[in-house]
């Protein structure tokens, strides 16, 4: 058994540098706008520089303790007082900063079971519907907080208040709707949704995690984009304008343009977020005291976040929301001339998603679109709703849109000429007959090696090109496909002594 030591003697600057540099050449571009899912560039190089700058300044801090670190209590109340101007947020409404918006969710979701737990609710539940972020059901895993996922408008893909109203009972804590939903980018009728749960004396959540730094600065913009945010049936007003709407998660490292992770969490008052903040004087050390499931926390992507917020400015916002949403609407509408592509539904903010009729996969347009440098990402077929071509649109893209939809279009034809690809037979009725809970180390390189991914040392050989891999899981049931990915992390996720 080999055994991994650490290097026992100390590397030159230069050399720890480039190897940085070494080990960052294979990694997605963060920047130049041609990755259309993860990151978000302004296209503003001193903002980034700001950011950096501001990143390394206060790396050494820590939020642990808003006492030792003020600095840090007041650039996260700066961060959500502005925030909660742009949500149309109350007289007494509060926030929190946290590491990014699965962390902002969780806490949202712990709030209310907590608040459940103390109106005697003992087995809680939430409302969501299909479309809502994943990250829900990652807090129910974590929380115990059982998740009632109610089916969206088939046609619009946008939550459907009367199913909402049917799911709720005595068990509910929670409501869920999105500003926009991340798979599809439509924005859920939140007046409806939170009309439901407030009848019911239940709290409602809207994440805003990927639109809440864009949307309030598209109000009034129909005239520069040509369209009312390119939806017929617009869902209407989402934030806390909306009475019933108790909490919105809104993430500063997406469209604030900001370092990762930081996101924002608030509440409509202080009443509602007691139910995630932990105290506790049970051991000989000190007082713990957090506001979030962190409790050392580096106060860079804080300081980041407050420092390039100031400044790009609302006006700056403005005009990259505005810049986003038009490329947005122009590759749109240039998809409708592309044999073989469509738009399933309008787009309500910066986020597309794409769909092939048949003639094409959209597994193969993503591998086609990354031989010409562009990352896009494809989305498995889920219910009624085909697999889809997921794209993020960035102030940064905006410039290339051109170059964009030439290499959409090259990309497509490709597909089209290659024909679909089609998951082996065999291997699909496999994976149907396959119990997830059955799936251990000898079963999983079983697989591997069927699939031809099997590598050195029990490892993943992943291949140059994913449609095949992909066609596999999107014929996959998804809790197989589950096992199936949690079984590649943790094959990739091994040291190694070369």
């Amino acid at each position: 058994m080999s055994v991994i030591r650490p290097d026992t003697a100390g590397l030159a600057v230069e050399e720890v540098l480039a190897a940085l540099h070494a080990l960052r050449a294979a990694d997605l571009p963060t920047h130049g706008g041609r990755t259309l899912a993860y990151v978000y560039d302004s296209g503003l190089a001193d903002a980034d520089e700001l950011g950096r700058e501001a990143v390394a300044m206060f790396a050494g801090s820590n939020g642990l303790d808003p006492t030792a670190f003020p600095s840090l209590l007041r650039m996260e109340n700066d961060l959500v007082a502005t925030a909660a101007a742009l949500l149309d947020g109350p007289e007494g409404a509060v926030g929190v900063a946290t590491s990014g918006g699965t962390e902002s969710i969780l806490l949202a979701v712990l709030a209310t079971r907590t608040a459940g737990a103390e109106a005697g609710v003992t087995a809680p539940s939430m409302v969501l519907p299909a479309t809502a972020h994943a990250a829900f059901l990652k807090a129910a895993h974590l929380l115990g907080v059982r998740p009632v996922v109610v089916d969206v408008d088939p046609d619009t893909l946008r939550a459907d208040p009367a199913a909402t109203e049917a799911a709720v009972d005595d068990t509910t804590v929670l409501v869920v709707a999105s500003a926009p939903s991340y798979a599809h980018g439509v924005i859920d009728p939140v007046g409806e949704i939170a009309a439901v749960a407030a009848a019911r004396g239940v709290r409602c959540h809207v994440d805003a995690c990927i639109g809440g730094w864009v949307l309030p600065f598209l109000d009034g913009a129909a005239s520069d984009t040509g369209t009312d945010r390119g939806a017929t049936d617009a869902p209407g007003p989402w934030t806390f304008a909306v009475p019933g709407v108790t909490s919105i998660s809104v993430d500063l490292h997406k469209y604030a343009y900001t370092p990762k992770g930081v996101s924002l969490l608030l509440h409509r008052d202080a009443d509602l977020r007691r139910g995630h903040l932990f105290a506790s004087a049970a051991w000989p050390g000190y007082t713990m005291l957090n506001s979030t499931v962190q409790s050392t926390k580096s106060g860079g992507p804080l300081a980041a976040a407050w420092a390039v917020t100031r400044r790009i400015g609302v006006d700056g916002y403005r005009d990259l929301a505005r810049t986003a949403r038009s490329a947005t609407l122009e590759v749109a509408a240039a998809v409708e001339g592309i044999d073989g592509l469509n738009v399933l539904v309008p787009p309500d903010s910066t986020l597309l998603a794409l769909v092939s009729d048949g003639s094409c996969d959209v597994h193969t347009v993503a591998d086609e679109m990354l031989a010409q440098g562009w990352f896009t990402q494809p989305q498995m077929a889920f219910g009624d709703v085909p697999a889809t071509l997921h794209l993020t649109l960035s102030a940064a893209t905006a410039p290339s849109v051109p170059d964009l939809l030439v290499a959409l279009r090259e990309a497509v034809a490709a597909a089209r000429a290659a024909g679909p690809v089609v998951a082996d037979p065999t291997l699909v009725g496999m994976l149907a007959a396959l119990d997830p809970s059955t799936l251990d180390a000898d079963a999983f390189d079983g697989l591997l090696a069927a699939a031809g991914l099997a590598g050195g040392d029990g490892g993943i050989a992943l291949p140059e090109r994913m449609a095949p891999v992909n066609a596999l899981l999107d014929a996959a049931p998804p809790a197989v496909r589950e096992a199936l990915l949690v079984g590649v992390l943790d094959r990739l996720a091994r040291p190694t002594t070369a």
